[in-house]
């Protein structure tokens, strides 16, 4: 299996790495990730980094991976790769880089073992007014990215807030916008997005379509719905699945993931479904099919005020049968 590459941009200042930080504490103890940084400055932060999060960093400093170290990024991520054998490589951009030449060489790394999942961006709520307008670099990070993640959205004000928003959607209305608070984010928001920029064939309609989060939501804490059902003799076809997918709103549903048994041969798929669009994918490794060999149902739906959606999810995916089901707080995992 290739490699997944998530890319984290964003402007100086933004706050990456804490966002990064937070979200490799939220990762199981046997999920092995590695961190690609480039920065600009003294080595031993990032060494220090290492330490406390227990995973395998490779730092490229006095240079930008889009640019000057563009050909250095190949060697780092294949040194990574041989020295790891990680589960997922994160690359955490400087602050002045474009996105597009640090996606196209992981493109073309793909005949090597590596794919490039996503690409993700921090904006600074508090100071991106300001230097959006001065900074090309800014408005290319925010134009061209799977996920805005709105940092340090609770150190202003309502209105100020609404103003990034404005800003922000002026330059990409087509991209989710996600509140990213002092938990951070979940990992299920961020992986597993498969990211159509920057392809060969790439054409902006290939892009997420609609998918604006409501900017009023004040709540950034993430709610989960979880679904465990045991085996049993299944009535869920495709076709309904499919129908009930499509009844989901992609302002308030984020992603709904799992494992689930589908049509009379109970067979075993993974559902992906991201900001409205779904991939069901058939499990065919034996060793995860041994795994999940008592479970029907193990799926999880995150998205903002769940509660409300909790019958039409039983509904759609149980059709009436029982299950463990829970509500719960992505924060407190």
């Amino acid at each position: 299996m290739p490699i997944p590459i998530t890319v984290f941009t964003g402007f100086l200042g933004s706050g990456k790495t804490t966002t990064i930080l937070n979200l490799l504490k939220r990762l199981p103890a046997e999920y092995n990730a590695c961190l690609l940084k480039n920065e600009f400055g003294d080595i031993a932060v990032d060494s220090q980094l290492a330490k406390e999060t227990n995973i395998g960093v490779q730092e490229m400093v006095n240079g930008c991976l889009c640019c000057v170290l563009v050909g250095q990024m190949k060697l780092a991520l294949q040194e990574l790769k041989e020295k790891y054998n990680p589960d997922r490589i994160i690359i955490e951009t400087s602050g002045s880089a474009f996105p597009a030449p640090i996606a196209w060489q992981i493109r073309e790394m793909e005949g090597e073992g590596f794919v490039l999942d996503s690409i993700v961006t921090v904006i600074d709520c508090m100071n991106f007014v300001g230097y959006e307008d001065t900074s090309y670099t800014a408005k290319l990070q925010a134009q061209y990215t799977d996920v805005i993640l709105l940092n340090k959205h609770e150190q202003v004000s309502e209105r100020d807030l609404d103003l990034v928003i404005d800003h922000v959607n002026e330059l990409n209305t087509d991209t989710p916008k996600v509140k990213c608070g002092e938990n951070g984010i979940s990992p299920d928001l961020v992986f597993g997005l498969d990211t159509q920029l920057f392809s060969v064939a790439y054409n902006k309609t290939h892009q997420l379509e609609e998918n604006v989060f409501d900017p009023q939501h004040q709540e950034n804490e993430v709610d989960l719905i979880q679904i465990i059902q045991h085996r049993q003799d299944n009535s869920l076809t495709k076709e309904k699945l499919v129908q009930f997918l499509d009844t989901m709103p992609k302002d308030d549903i984020y992603r709904i993931k799992g494992f689930i048994r589908l049509d009379q041969e109970n067979q075993l798929y993974i559902l992906n479904h991201a900001f409205g669009r779904h991939t069901l994918t058939l499990v065919e490794h034996q060793e995860t099919m041994e795994e999940a060999k008592d479970v029907q149902i193990r799926i999880t739906v995150m998205g903002q005020d769940l509660r409300m959606y909790t019958e039409k999810v039983k509904q759609g995916l149980l059709n009436g049968k029982e299950a463990e089901v829970s509500l719960t707080k992505a924060h407190r995992h």
